[in-house]
């Protein structure tokens, strides 16, 4: 039998987010990222059972590291000026630093491996945000709006401002480089809309 090799595994991790990132679930194959990793077909079969464990085995690692990433340095203790500040730093800081990761994460959220992706990354982290949504309401921090409403509105601002930023322009065309400036800005303008 052979054996898992640690180097080839991250090098078809990061081929399979660039291919899926490129290409789409659809145009997205084993025998391709086979080839596009330098290894065989059956290398990536040591890895993963089919390309439906890869995508999920994907997606679930990105959505992990995400979740993960969110909880740094953050308490549902907060404040919730501060737990908001806290949530942005920390998405923009995962965002900027790792692109093509966020953008696989959004293609595969939106497809049909969502629910299986959703269920084992996002558990701990739901828990955690809505400790923080309900103890802003309850402290009175926090207008008592639906979450669905509350995450629009807390970081909608925060991923335009991101897609901007990704792709050096703004929606005229003009270039664009995301600045502590309007970052601030934005943010003040949530803080206002959101609290009582």
């Amino acid at each position: 039998m052979r054996t898992r090799d640690p180097n080839k595994e991250e090098l078809v991790k990061q081929k399979a987010i660039e291919m899926l990132v490129k290409l789409g679930i659809e145009g997205f194959g084993m025998n391709r990222l086979a080839k596009e990793s330098g290894v065989s077909v059956a290398t990536l079969y040591i890895y993963y059972t089919d390309k439906d464990d890869l995508i999920k085995k994907t997606g679930i690692e990105i959505g992990q590291s995400f979740f993960s990433e969110m909880t740094n340095g953050f308490l549902p203790t907060m404040s919730f000026k501060e737990g908001l500040r806290k949530q942005w730093e920390n998405r923009a800081r995962f965002a900027l630093k790792y692109p093509l990761k966020v953008a696989c994460w959004e293609l595969l959220s939106h497809s049909s491996y969502r629910e299986s992706i959703l269920n084992e990354s996002l558990s701990e982290f739901k828990v955690t945000m809505t400790n923080f949504f309900n103890n802003a309401i309850e402290k009175k921090e926090l207008l008592p709006v639906s979450k669905e409403v509350f995450w629009s509105i807390a970081y909608g601002p925060l991923y335009a401002l991101l897609r901007f930023e990704n792709e050096g322009k703004n929606f005229s065309g003009a270039p664009f480089k995301l600045t502590q400036k309007a970052t601030d800005e934005a943010f003040e303008l949530v803080i206002k809309a959101l609290t009582p």
